[in-house]
């Protein structure tokens, strides 16, 4: 039994990898993992537009494509058809699992993060584009994207929730979550709800990052409150933010409110722990795993750090551990003057426009390599 194997059979934490492009499937590489345990994909515009400007395996279905195609659908014929491939591997764990795992997420673009509409009808698209049961349309908790969350959910639509930086937002994830599975159940009072489900990507190590960034701000410009010591402050925001937030999510899922929606079928919508790997090298390299280990979560992993947890993570329950140290680690953060909500107000426009910008660029570099091909025609 491998690490992964036994995160989820001892504590009922999915491992996903945090990446998807096509060798991964043309040479078994995703096969082989969900043999490992891997048990979900990940993917964001990010991730494609690395994979497809990396080498060569796009070029052929990219220069038939644009002989009628434009740019534009044919970067979606590309990700569309590795989602189909991905979709097809994780198909057996989705099964087994009675539709509560093996999912694979594929984001709405990421220019409408301020729209709800066009969001709607976005996800909407790809959803009946797709139309396979462990599909996972991204949505970003935005403002704008919560009541898209809502609507899709009342459509009977599964929906990971991405790009979620504070507990206060993730409280708003949780009520469009219910609400839409309340909205589904009046709309059709036969519904099943067990056919939907969610997942809340929490991140994290993007956190420690602007935290860390503020507090050495304030130590350099000697801003921090008087006895504020900033330098004990540093990488205690994100998995102390994360641990208070599945507190938040043991509450909001029991008592009648939920137990109604559960005797219906309903899945609980588990926090998944995005951004794991760790981005300050004096951290330990899986700060961002073995600190958010328990029962009925996610924990997406990027290569680097799937390899390293199989090489010397720790499987052991940690997610409720230091609970009172966590909230005190966020009071004493508020004591030195950073403001969380500022804090995740931030990452949440950084994360919207780095997706966009890799969107952008993406489409820029396709457009003048279909320029190329078919000027050599």
């Amino acid at each position: 039994m491998t690490k992964l194997n036994e995160l989820f059979d001892s504590q009922g934490q999915s491992p996903w990898i945090d990446n998807l492009k096509r060798s991964y499937l043309t040479d078994g590489k995703l096969a082989e993992m969900v043999q490992q345990g891997v048990r979900g994909v990940t993917s964001n515009p990010t991730i494609f537009a690395k994979a497809i400007q990396a080498g060569t395996d796009y070029d052929e279905q990219f220069s038939a494509l644009t002989a009628t195609k434009n740019v534009d659908d044919a970067y979606w014929d590309l990700v569309v058809q590795d989602i189909r491939g991905a979709l097809s591997v994780l198909r057996p764990v989705h099964d087994s699992s009675g539709g509560a795992d093996g999912f694979v997420s594929l984001e709405v673009a990421p220019d409408l993060a301020h729209d709800t509409d066009a969001t709607i009808e976005a996800a909407r698209s790809l959803n009946q584009r797709i139309d396979e049961p462990n599909l996972f349309v991204k949505i970003p908790a935005t403002a704008e994207g919560v009541p898209a969350i809502r609507a899709m959910i009342g459509e009977a639509r599964s929906i990971n929730v991405t790009l979620i930086f504070s507990v206060e937002r993730y409280g708003d994830v949780i009520e469009a979550y219910q609400a839409g599975l309340e909205d589904l159940v009046a709309r059709d009072p036969e519904a099943d709800l067990s056919k939907v489900t969610s997942v809340a990507s929490f991140f994290v190590s993007r956190v420690d990052t602007e935290v860390d960034r503020r507090l050495e701000n304030m130590a350099d410009g000697g801003t921090s409150p008087a006895g504020a010591d900033v330098g004990e402050l540093r990488g205690k925001a994100a998995v102390a933010q994360a641990k208070l937030a599945y507190q938040l999510f043991e509450e909001r899922f029991a008592g009648p409110r939920w137990e109604a929606l559960s005797a219906r079928g309903a899945h609980l919508q588990r926090p998944l722990w995005a951004s794991t790997s760790t981005k300050n090298p004096d951290y330990p390299d899986l700060l961002y795993v073995d600190s958010l280990i328990g029962p009925h979560t996610v924990n997406t992993m990027p290569d680097a750090t799937l390899d390293a947890f199989l090489d010397h993570g720790t499987v052991k329950r940690t997610i409720d551990q230091g609970v009172a140290e966590a909230k005190a680690a966020m009071e004493d953060l508020a004591a030195a003057g950073i403001d969380m909500e500022d804090v995740s107000l931030t990452l949440e426009n950084e994360g919207v426009a780095a997706f966009a910008k890799s969107f952008d660029e993406l489409i820029q570099s396709l457009s003048d390599k279909a320029n190329a091909l078919h000027a050599q025609e």
